[in-house]
């Protein structure tokens, strides 16, 4: 886990996202550190689609955890904004997993780090950090 920069910004996948919403460890990342946290606008549409389901497993208001996502610190791009990168990143994870390519290039485009427990970017061979890694590095 050699980190070539300090850390100061993260492109966060929709799992990390999830995990902050339903106050696992990936929330004190969002609450005791001052990482920029980024991600699409594809992923906070999957985090949205997962929600109901959490709710449910964890016995939660949906409402409680919809308001939850709103709360959370995190600056939101669109398509538009990574396009030139897509291909790109298409190459790397879109054989893997095609729903990690919009996240993987935004991540090229800002030539930021991404954070996700999600195996497949370790097989892209991509900069991935997990929530123990990030916590470790903050000492958290």
């Amino acid at each position: 886990m050699k980190i070539s920069k300090p850390l100061k910004s993260l492109v966060a996948d929709a799992n990390v996202i999830l995990s902050a919403v339903i106050g696992k460890a990936a929330l004190k990342i969002f609450t005791n550190t001052d990482i920029k946290i980024i991600t699409t606008q594809f992923n906070i549409g999957e985090t949205l689609e997962y929600l109901p389901r959490l709710a449910e497993k964890y016995k939660l208001e949906l409402e409680i955890l919809e308001s939850q996502l709103k709360l959370l610190s995190l600056v939101v791009y669109q398509k538009e904004f990574y396009e030139d990168k897509l291909k790109i990143a298409f190459k790397k994870v879109g054989e893997i997993d095609p729903e990690d390519i919009d996240l993987l290039a935004l991540a090229i485009k800002l030539d930021l780090p991404t954070w996700s427990n999600d195996k497949d970017f370790k097989k892209a061979r991509v900069e991935v950090f997990t929530t123990a890694e990030v916590l470790k590095m903050m000492g958290l």
